[in-house]
């Protein structure tokens, strides 16, 4: 059999917003194929239907084990850690990672996005960024200059990421967070595993692994 699946990874409410601007996403890249050719499928460990939004639903195993020239996934799925795990799972089977980029996202020069991104629509991404692997931008964030994001960073919402800001792996910046612009001698620093919350105004440097909130932002009591 020669066609290509994708694999939309995750049947969520981020899977479902996703899947369509990935399906154009695909059918844009792959104009000169046929559609008989391609096929976008949801991917779950265990499926409870058969079709969801009308687009099948297959479980891993059988995404993993489909008789198809190529695969590729996109992991829709908001948790970095989950995001991890099943990167390198799919990965080491031969699975290939591609990323959905909405029509809508701008993207200016000289940026660096690694694999796997999910851009979803209106996010934009000034120049000059360098962005890990595995990078989920929400509707409504964007990236400005000079920023550096980690592997397996999550942008909820309209999160706003000003210049020379260092995200670090695996952090989560909620949705309307504020990252306030840094320097090119000191970056604003968000540490490796640090939640930002919902609405916070981040404008000093977040240690690792740790939560902040409000405005201006502060490590959550315990």
């Amino acid at each position: 059999m020669s066609k290509i699946l994708f694999g939309i990874i995750g049947v969520g409410g981020f899977g479902r917003e996703v899947m369509p601007m990935a399906r154009t996403y695909i059918s844009q890249r792959y104009s000169h194929l046929s559609a008989k050719d391609v096929e976008v499928v949801f991917v779950e460990t265990e499926p409870t239907s058969e079709f969801v939004n009308n687009v099948r639903v297959l479980s891993e195993f059988d995404f993993i084990n489909a008789p198809t020239k190529d695969k590729f996934f996109n992991i829709a799925i908001g948790s970095s850690v989950a995001r991890d795990n099943v990167a390198q799972r799919l990965a080491s089977v031969g699975c290939q990672p591609f990323s959905a980029i909405a029509s809508s996202a701008i993207i200016y020069d000289e940026n660096e996005i690694g694999i796997g991104a999910t851009i979803c629509d209106n996010v934009m991404i000034t120049s000059n960024a360098v962005i890990g692997r595995y990078f989920q931008a929400n509707i409504y964030s964007y990236v400005a200059h000079d920023c550096v994001i980690g592997d397996y960073v999550t942008f909820a919402p309209r999160v706003s990421c000003n210049g020379n800001v260092v995200v670090e792996d695996y952090a989560y910046i909620g949705t309307g967070a504020v990252l306030k612009q840094g320097s090119q001698s000191k970056p604003l620093v968000i540490g490796k595993g640090a939640t930002v919350g919902m609405g916070a105004v981040v404008t000093k440097d977040v240690p690792p692994n740790t939560v902040v909130i409000g405005n201006p932002a502060k490590p959550m009591s315990k």
